[in-house]
């Protein structure tokens, strides 16, 4: 039967006032979604409200657009993927292997929020699915809890980006949470690169994590061999 994976985006547009855009960044997807395409996946792309996904307009600059994300936002057929996406209430977790969280500063707000989410997660986990994230795309760990209570991330070693990282891209202050803090509030073993912006994956199990959009790529190929090691 053939593989697939949940590819789970924001639907939001700005940070704390209307004014500064955010959205998905879309390289954190692109890279993750070529690696899957190549090896005959299917992947289906959902967002907590469906609809269209917002891009943050600096993933679209020429520091974020390389040669192949640049390619994918010029196809118009692989853009129509994030015209009208399903919402996550329609999603049967059941269908896939592997969920995956694409970040862009969006997701701070519409992931953790989203109980559909949590749902996925705690079903998807205990099943020994890969639940997979990168950069923000953490946040969507944030509020599942699993069967007996405990929060998903507890003891478990996972990144993200870091409070540095968001220091250093001169958008801390329109942050609504600190998530690496909070992340171990919740008792996860938070791991970051010496240096910021460096490609990171952690793997705990079926729990894998990219630090940034720097390491979607790796993060992908870390998926990929846990689900051909398992198969």
């Amino acid at each position: 039967m053939k593989k697939r994976i949940l590819i789970v985006v924001t639907n939001r547009d700005h940070y704390l006032t209307e004014d500064k855009k955010t959205g998905l960044w879309l390289s954190e997807l692109t890279h993750f979604y070529d690696i899957f395409e190549k090896e005959g996946y299917q992947q289906d792309i959902v967002s907590p409200l469906g609809g269209e996904v917002p891009l943050d307009p600096r993933s679209l600059s020429s520091a974020g657009l390389d040669k192949s994300t640049k390619r994918r936002f010029e196809d118009p057929e692989f853009m129509q993927l994030l015209q009208n996406t399903r919402a996550t209430k329609d999603v049967n977790w059941e269908d896939y292997d592997a969920v995956y969280y694409a970040g862009g500063h969006g997701v701070m707000w519409d992931f953790p929020e989203d109980k559909h989410i949590a749902e996925i997660n705690k079903n998807m986990y205990e099943k020994g699915k890969v639940i997979a994230a990168v950069c923000h795309g953490y946040c969507g760990l944030l509020e599942t809890k699993l069967s007996d209570g405990e929060y998903l991330v507890n003891g478990k070693r996972l990144t993200g980006f870091s409070w540095n990282e968001e220091v250093l891209a001169m958008v801390s202050k329109q942050m609504p949470y600190n998530v690496e803090k909070e992340m171990k509030k919740r008792g996860a073993k938070y791991q970051k690169h010496i240096f910021p912006f460096v490609p990171k994956v952690v793997a705990d199990g079926n729990l894998i994590t990219g630090q940034n959009p720097n390491s979607a790529k790796k993060t992908a190929l870390a998926v990929l061999k846990y689900l051909k090691l398992s198969s």
